[in-house]
């Protein structure tokens, strides 16, 4: 990183990040347009918690896959 040595980030680190942005940001605009609003909340909250659960994995393991970050 350019401010601090602290943080290792990688170019690839950058890259992921913007690409899981980028699929939940689709996802959520694919669900808005295709189900009813009843349904929608359900799924847009299931790809949001999931979203997060994968972020949270890559930048610190917290189920100790081997996609795991340090």
């Amino acid at each position: 990183m350019i401010w601090t040595d602290q943080v290792n980030w990688s170019l690839l680190d950058f890259c992921i990040m913007g690409a899981l942005l980028l699929a939940l940001s689709v996802t959520i605009r694919l669900i808005r347009r295709s189900l009813p609003n009843r349904q929608k909340w359900v799924y847009i909250l299931f790809v949001i918690v999931l979203f997060i659960l994968l972020w949270a994995e890559l930048g610190v393991g917290i189920f100790d896959s081997p996609i795991a970050g340090d």
